[in-house]
């Protein structure tokens, strides 16, 4: 008898044992997503494990167990995305689109960061990426529907993508919307593939709605290890939103580098006390992660891609080829021959170098005759004469407008290769053609202002030579012996060229007109009437040594007066430079609306408009002409 009330006991027991066990085993689970190979070696894989965000999960790669891998639980620091749908569709449902997306934001973990962005012909970001979430709640609290139809869901996806790419830890997306795409620029397979590339989970929330296809947000949920939801009516929202939220808090991103190769299947195996385990199968592509067909190349026309454009692609490299072939045996044959007969005819070897030297010397000097020909008459090509002349530089016009061509088309022809876009290509264009120029100028005008500082100086010296009996001439020689660059160069081309002949009063203007001081030309024209009229030469230029002098240190006074307003100007000039390269170094993503959009592009067009404007009217105010 009390072995059988032991026995009852005993099944009494283990009756309330599997009751209790019974919810445990049947909350258990385990569940591998989004399994992506195509980045080998690297493999990635979501893993959502009941056993939470206390129990990393065991990996097993075709039997062998899996070390070293990296996982990153989504309970805690993560950065996510709240992408809600705002057109014209979303009218009746909106309202509570907007309390189920404030839930969600006021229950999230204290380290989320979370940004809003919202879509409709546009996509617009509402919010940056913050931990506070009054940040996140104010942006949701003041959405509004879109004015103008159209759903641009696929260009949302993608500017998502490039916000959270700046993101460390997990990077979640929740796509909110009740109908398809009608107004993207970007394709389906391209935001996917961008997510997928970007380690982004896409959790997609479809309205059941007329417009609701649930084929497009499937697709991204599962290239990118995310999960589709479906809402039967927008009053189900929240506890979608409280859905996701705690799927969040069991889910495991992991990543691992594969032994498998190119070609091979992968079984991933994740397992979790408590939780079970679970398989997921992958084929590695045989491209090794990329596109079987590269890119075209912005070097070959596009035509060249068709089914003949490769045959007629290698029948001209192998006529180019051949026709360099017949050329090479045909110079050298004709050098072959000339070597022979050069000791009967009496031509040497040197002379025949000296030759081909001096037939390419003639073909440069024809084209620079031709190009002056054709450009010589403008005021422009003048000018830049004169710039080389002041500048001290022992350059001729043609030859400095060639080395700009160069530089200009070997910078493009850098960025061609490098598959810049055209954009860039004109503009390092541009930047390598004013390189030279640049430095001509820069150089020409630390030449002027030397001899600007020199003039006083040379001026009190002619006096003093003239007051000891010299002539003005030897006064000229006292200054080319004793003076400095660039005023000692200058005066002994002019007594060379009185020397040959020229009149000393044409040299001195000409020489004034390159050393593009006023003051000096000021003291030429008096020199001249002096030298007409007559006169104490000496007295007059001491008085002008004088006046010039008093005018440079009036200048030099206004110079430090305004130095406060020039250096405003500097700054305001580089403040919006430095911030845009600063912020761009930071936080792409940020300055991406910026750079890529035509609005973006438009502001920094008004931008720098502007700011050119305001350094001219900076410039006027703190300039001073005496």
């Amino acid at each position: 008898m009390s072995s059988r009330r032991r026995q009852i006991k005993l099944i009494v027991v283990l009756a309330a044992l599997a009751a209790l066990l019974a919810p445990a085993a049947a909350s258990a689970s385990m569940r591998v997503t989004g399994l992506d190979a195509t980045h080998f070696p690297t493999i990635r894989a979501t893993i959502v494990s009941s056993a939470g965000s206390g129990v990393r999960p065991a990996l097993t790669e075709n039997g062998q167990s899996v070390t070293g891998y990296q996982a990153v639980n989504l309970a805690s620091s993560k950065a996510v995305v709240i992408a809600i749908d705002r057109s014209r569709s979303m009218r009746t449902k909106f309202g509570n689109a907007i309390t189920a997306a404030r839930g969600f934001v006021a229950a999230k973990p204290g380290s989320d960061q979370i940004a809003v962005l919202a879509f409709g012909s546009t996509v617009v970001n509402l919010s940056r990426f913050s931990a506070v979430t009054d940040d996140s709640d104010s942006a949701l609290r003041g959405l509004a529907i879109d004015s103008h139809s159209g759903t641009a869901l696929y260009d949302a996806v993608a500017t998502a993508t490039g916000e959270l790419r700046s993101q460390d830890g997990g990077r979640v997306l929740i796509l909110l919307t009740d109908g398809t795409d009608t107004s993207s620029k970007a394709k389906l397979t391209q935001v996917a593939a961008l997510a997928r590339d970007n380690n982004v989970l896409i959790y997609p929330i479809a309205i059941v709605s007329k417009q609701y296809d649930p084929t497009a947000l499937q697709t991204l949920a599962q290239q990118t290890g995310g999960t589709f939801y479906s809402a039967s009516s927008s009053s189900a929202l929240a506890d979608v939103y409280s859905s996701i939220a705690r799927a969040l808090r069991k889910t495991w991103r992991v990543e691992y580098f594969t032994s498998a190769r190119p070609g091979d299947t992968v079984r991933l195996q994740a397992a979790a006390a408590g939780a079970g385990s679970a398989t997921a199968t992958a084929t590695i592509p045989d491209t090794f992660g990329l596109d079987a067909t590269p890119p075209p190349s912005k070097l070959v026309p596009t035509s060249a891609y068709g089914p003949s454009g490769p045959l007629a692609v290698g029948l001209a490299v192998g006529a180019l080829m051949l026709l360099a072939l017949v050329l090479t045996l045909s110079a050298y044959r004709g050098s072959w021959v000339k070597s022979r007969i050069a000791p009967h005819t009496g031509d040497a070897k040197g002379g025949t170098k000296q030759q081909r030297k001096q037939r390419r010397m003639e073909t440069l000097a024809s084209v620079f005759r031709a190009t002056e020909g054709a450009l010589g008459h403008l005021k422009q090509w003048r000018w830049t004469q004169r710039t080389l002349e002041r500048a001290d530089l022992p350059l001729r016009t043609v030859e400095f407008f060639w080395i700009m061509i160069g530089t200009a088309f070997g910078l493009a022809m850098l960025a061609a290769v490098a598959g810049q876009s055209a954009l860039v290509i004109l503009g390092l264009m541009c930047g390598g053609a004013a390189v030279p120029f640049l430095f001509v100028w820069f150089k020409m005008r630390r030449r002027l202002r030397a001899f600007e500082d020199q003039l006083p100086d040379l001026l009190i010296t002619i006096a003093a030579s003239l007051k000891a009996g010299h002539s003005f001439k030897q006064g000229l020689q006292a200054v080319v012996d004793e003076g400095q660059p660039p005023a000692s160069d200058e005066l002994k081309r002019v007594l060379t060229e009185t020397s040959l002949g020229r009149p000393m009063d044409e040299a001195l203007a000409d020489m004034a007109e390159r050393a593009g001081s006023k003051n000096f030309e000021f003291a030429m024209t008096a020199v001249t009437i002096q030298r007409q009229v007559g006169g104490s030469l000496a007295s007059l230029f001491d008085m002008v040594a004088d006046t010039v002098r008093q005018r440079q240190q009036f200048a030099r006074k206004i110079r430090s007066l305004t130095a406060m307003g020039r250096m405003s100007a500097y700054t305001l000039m580089g403040i919006p430079f430095f911030m845009a390269v600063t912020i761009t170094a930071i936080n792409p993503a940020y300055m991406h609306p910026l750079y890529y959009t035509h609005s973006g592009r438009l502001l920094m067009i008004v931008g720098v408009t502007m700011m050119l404007v305001g350094s001219a009217i900076l410039k006027k105010i703190v300039s001073f002409r005496g």
